[in-house]
Order: structure tokens, then C-alpha cells, then sequence
């Protein structure tokens, strides 16, 4: 299978040519099934990684290309929700989502997450506070906030800072709520 993806120069790590193909072959096939059923879902998508190898195709490129593929198939499984019980469920989950999100975002900085210990390295705490708050005049307010900043959001390495995984969950599920609403 042939891409369009830019490949990274020789000796610069890219993601692996032999996983991005299999992955975006399968993709396509999932889609095309288009039952309810599906194997593949927006949420996977999200959670996708590659190996890395030289010469591999851009990860910058092949990064865009999967938050596309997440957006269709979170629409696509919006639609399949449409008007249905499941829906109504998904709705709720997305309720209750938003409002664990709020409850947790809405702590005093610099106590929102689990820190690591003063030798291990999280995120800086001063910038996911910053980004937190964002989310939450998104969540209280409507403020203007879109699920490609969220999913790009990087943080600084600090000693003692957040516990990346927390941060990292949460983000997902602001993600969640915002393709659920979109």
C-alpha cells in the first residue's frame, strides 16, 4: 500500500513504514463495514502508537492523519447512537464525564493531580494549571477550546511535577466529551 506521508530523512527516527500501513489498511476496512459492531473505535484511535525506525514516515503528518480518522469515527458512531437508548446512555456518560472533569479541574493549582516524587519528572505543574483552565471556562463558560489543542497539549518536564498518567487520562476524557457534543 502506497501513502501520501512524508518519510523523516535517513538517519531521523520516523514512524515505522510496516505499522502505519497495516494500521490505515485496517482502518479503512473497519470503516467500510460500517456495522455497529465495530472493532475499531474513535477512542482506539486515540490510543494508537508506532514503533519508530529511521527513515520512517513523518510522525507529524501521520499524527494529523489519525486525529482525522478519530473524528470520523466518533462521528460515525454518533450517528449510530442517533435517536436511540444508547445514545441517551452516552449522553449521561458524557454528563457525568464532564462534571468528574470539572470537579477534579476545579481543585486549587498546583493541587489538581498526584504529583511524583521530588527525583521523578512529571508535568510542570504552573502549565498544566494554565491549560486546566482553559478546559474548564471550555466545560463552564463555552469558551472556544478544540479537541486538536487538547489532543497537541504538551507540557514541560518538572522534578516532582504532575503524574503524567492522571493529566493524561483526563485530557482523553475532555476529548471524549468534546467529540461526544460536537
Amino acid at each position: 500500500m502506497s501513502t501520501i506521508f512524508p518519510r523523516s530523512a535517513k538517519k531521523t527516527l520516523g514512524y515505522s513504514l510496516v505499522q502505519v500501513d497495516d494500521f490505515l489498511a485496517s482502518a479503512r476496512a473497519a470503516y467500510d463495514v460500517n456495522d455497529g459492531d465495530a472493532l475499531l473505535t474513535a477512542e482506539a484511535i486515540r490510543h494508537t502508537a508506532f514503533a519508530m525506525q529511521k527513515g520512517g514516515y513523518s510522525p507529524h503528518h501521520v499524527d494529523a492523519a489519525l486525529e482525522r480518522l478519530e473524528d470520523a469515527f466518533a462521528s460515525r458512531e454518533r450517528e449510530r447512537l442517533t435517536g436511540s437508548d444508547d445514545e441517551r446512555t452516552r449522553s449521561e456518560e458524557a454528563r457525568e464525564l464532564s462534571s468528574a472533569v470539572l470537579n477534579r479541574l476545579s481543585r486549587s493549582p498546583g493541587h489538581r493531580f498526584s504529583r511524583t516524587s521530588v527525583l521523578s519528572v512529571g508535568y510542570k505543574r504552573s502549565d498544566v494549571d494554565r491549560f486546566a483552565n482553559k478546559i474548564v471556562k471550555y466545560l463552564r463558560d463555552g469558551r472556544a477550546l478544540s479537541a486538536d489543542e487538547v489532543r497537541t497539549a504538551v507540557f514541560r518536564p518538572e522534578r516532582g511535577g504532575y503524574r503524567e498518567a492522571q493529566v493524561d487520562i483526563v485530557l482523553d476524557g475532555v476529548v471524549d466529551v468534546m467529540l461526544f457534543v460536537r
